[in-house]
């Protein structure tokens, strides 16, 4: 498999970009950049824009304003926007689109009537032996399972050479262990292939488990573009902060530099943003900040608890009524309705101006 050079460089590039149906906008200045070879993801809820973005990014859609570049080349802007057919790009649907007449190795051969017999068989080969499915050259799509058929789907995409590859939610028709299956697949097909590519989906659990970079989108902006690890750890928007993850927002007033006092007591750490003193706040409190300690006159009463395998997740209410939760590992068993000292360990404070009441 042929690397691309110069990695580090903006493969992918999209400036103030503003797109809709009818006349009316659906996003709104979105800007974004990939470096050759990586994936992207543009995730939120149903309606947030995200496959809109995607659409006008492969020429489906005339955006109203802004820029799309791909590797120095404009697709579009305000003078011009390239159709699809001319953009080398390749897409992936979530129902895989696979011709059900063909064989395998006929459907990763179809579009490369360029090449000569010998090369479409060499081609093919390659793409069979990443997607490790050799064996199943001249099998029909339908005697394949749902996650062979998106593989194969991805293949025949990257056979074409596209000079990026774009997902729209492909993996959202199948169940959950297939899904986490396939996403770590895809990733490794596309790094093996240093692919660029860029992802749309609603699922968290994806996006970190096969993206590089993370936009986070709602009603039509893009709020975070961004690691999985920041999203969580260091995220730049209350939105953001909500969305990715659990947590609970705990009132607090800020008593230092890198200090608020709340009713879990006064916790220290460094803040993403800078906080002015004595400022009211909201805290964010993870599950994994949260720890059980028998010392602390600090206490929640545990209220729910969900067991999943390794790990349980308890939801804790604390005596003004408030719930946070903690993820502990599953041998430590507590009963519902049993009181525990509350300790918070967390070195990243995610604090945000106090909302309003009736905000």
């Amino acid at each position: 498999m042929t690397l691309h050079s110069n990695a580090n460089a903006v493969y992918l590039d999209i400036d103030q970009l503003e797109c809709g149906y009818d006349g009316t906008p659906v996003i709104n200045g979105i800007s974004f950049s990939l470096h050759r070879g990586e994936i992207g993801c543009l995730l939120g809820p149903s309606g947030c824009g995200k496959s809109t973005a995607l659409r006008a990014i492969a020429g489906f859609l005339k955006p109203s304003s802004g820029t799309i570049n791909v590797n120095g080349r404009c697709l579009s802007d305000k003078k011009k926007c390239l159709p699809p057919e001319k953009r080398n790009l390749g897409m992936v649907f979530q129902d895989y689109a696979l011709f059900p007449h063909m064989t395998v190795r006929e459907n990763l051969a179809f579009g490369l009537n360029k090449l000569s017999s010998s090369e479409r068989q060499e081609v093919c080969d390659e793409y069979l032996e990443l997607i490790h499915m050799r064996a199943y050259a001249d099998v029909y799509p339908a005697e394949l399972s749902g996650g062979q058929q998106q593989r194969v789907a991805v293949a025949r995409s990257l056979a074409m050479k596209p000079d990026i590859l774009l997902l729209d939610e492909p993996f959202s028709g199948l169940d959950v262990e297939l899904r986490r299956e396939l996403n770590r697949s895809v990733r490794d097909i596309l790094k093996k292939s240093s692919t660029t590519a860029l992802l749309v989906t609603h699922d968290q659990e994806e996006a970190f488990a096969v993206a590089d970079r993370i936009g986070v989108m709602r009603a039509g902006k893009l709020h975070q573009w961004d690691t999985a690890y920041n999203l969580y750890h260091r995220p730049g928007h209350r939105f953001v902060a909500n969305f990715i993850g659990r947590g609970s927002f705990i009132p607090g007033q800020v008593t230092g530099s890198e200090e608020v006092q709340t009713e879990l007591g006064k916790l220290k750490g460094v803040s993403q943003t800078p906080m002015d003193e004595m400022s009211a706040v909201e805290l964010l409190v993870r599950p994994d900040d949260v720890r059980i300690d028998p010392a602390s006159s600090i206490q929640g009463k545990i209220e729910r608890k969900l067991f999943i395998g390794t790990n349980t997740l308890y939801r804790l209410r604390l005596a003004s009524g408030l719930y946070i939760e903690t993820m502990l590992p599953s041998h430590e068993d507590y009963e519902i309705g049993s009181l525990h000292g509350l300790r918070i360990d967390a070195p990243h404070l995610i604090v945000f101006p106090r909302q309003p009441e009736n905000a």
